[in-house]
């Protein structure tokens, strides 16, 4: 049976009853687009349309579905990519409707795709993620086990999109190396690495309040170009995210060091 739906609009609901599956119709990759344009707000410009989800799914990308009953709740968008000779999945896009955010539902379409590229060969999955957003940070980094060692400077331009508070679209760009000893050690739950951290970058907890309030963005924008210019240097001089923080006030932290490039290599 299905998790129940949320009955208030801060409600939140339980997810482990909802099913993560590969979209399989044209109506699937419809709701897509639906609730794409209901997670961010996004004008039509700006709007990854049907005919590229269509797309997606034909030349050996991911379209993945969470279901509620027969509700999509979240999906998961990926296109193949290469760099330097070698294939690997870019994760474009991952929706999560509001009610189901903060219950794992993420995570779930996450470890559903890393499944998936395995089974097909794939040892990479790559994406970009905005650094000022903390909860999103934690997940990838600390939850998944991606690491960052590039910084995309206003990669979309200015959207459309109010999550972005009207700042230039920075991403760090995350690498998920499915099989590497770091991710595997994670997904079991046994200990990480250590980090030797050389360089820490933070985020206030108040990112979010300055960046809604016209009033207040440039101290939004004063943090991000100041973490722009450190995690440029940073990654220049060959450090890495490998780590990430939250304290009780939501404040966040990455913690930077140098990769041991033995880690992203199995034991097998």
């Amino acid at each position: 049976m299905a998790a129940s739906k949320a009955t208030g609009a801060g409600e939140r609901v339980k997810t482990d009853q909802i099913v993560i599956r590969k979209c399989c119709d044209l109506e699937e990759l419809r709701a897509c687009v639906a609730l794409q344009k209901e997670v961010w707000n996004f004008s039509d410009l700006d709007l990854i349309p049907l005919r590229m989800f269509v797309v997606a799914e034909k030349i050996g990308g991911q379209l993945i579905g969470g279901f509620d009953a027969n509700e999509m709740v979240g999906f998961a968008l990926s296109i193949p990519g290469t760099r330097a000779g070698h294939a690997y999945l870019h994760s474009h896009m991952l929706a999560v409707r509001e009610q189901y955010r903060n219950s794992g539902l993420g995570r779930r379409l996450k470890l559903f795709q890393r499944e998936d590229a395995l089974s097909r060969g794939f040892e990479l999955i790559e994406w970009t993620f905005d650094p000022l957003e903390i909860k999103n940070a934690h997940l990838n980094v600390e939850r998944l086990g991606a690491i960052a060692r590039r910084y995309n400077i206003n990669q979309y331009g200015v959207t459309s999109s109010p999550l972005q508070g009207g700042l230039p679209t920075d991403r760090l760009v995350a690498e998920w190396w499915l099989k590497s000893r770091r991710v595997q050690a994670l997904l079991k739950d046994e200990s990480k690495p250590e980090i030797q951290s050389l360089r820490v970058i933070s985020v206030p907890a108040q990112i979010y309040q300055w960046k809604s309030r016209l009033e207040t963005r440039q101290r939004a924008k004063e943090v991000q170009d100041k973490n722009r210019a450190d995690f440029l240097k940073a990654f220049a001089e060959g450090q890495a995210v490998l780590g990430y923080e939250r304290d009780p006030a939501g404040n966040g932290t990455f913690l930077l060091g140098k990769w041991d490039e033995n880690w992203q290599y199995s034991n097998e």
